[in-house]
């Protein structure tokens, strides 16, 4: 018998929670181009890029844990289509 990789349901659940967190990710991608020229090193976007994770555990965290056998099942075929 085949060894079956394991996945882990979080990769999945962050990436299905990006769309919820859009404008975040866009705070946080203005701040990095506002300060790609800063040769200082004093400038950065620290607080939008935990802002914008802060989003997406959020939304992680909202899903009932832990899972339903249904909801595992539906995670394991979305992952292995």
């Amino acid at each position: 018998m085949a060894e079956e990789e394991v996945v882990d349901p979080k990769k999945y659940l962050e990436e299905s929670c990006k769309p919820k967190c859009v404008k975040p990710l866009l705070e946080y991608q203005a701040c990095v181009k506002r300060i790609q020229g800063d040769d200082s090193g004093h400038k950065h976007c620290t607080g939008q890029y935990f802002d914008y994770w802060s989003c997406i555990d959020k939304c992680v965290s909202s899903f009932d844990f832990p899972f339903s056998v249904h909801f595992v099942i539906f995670l394991y075929v979305m992952i292995l289509r």
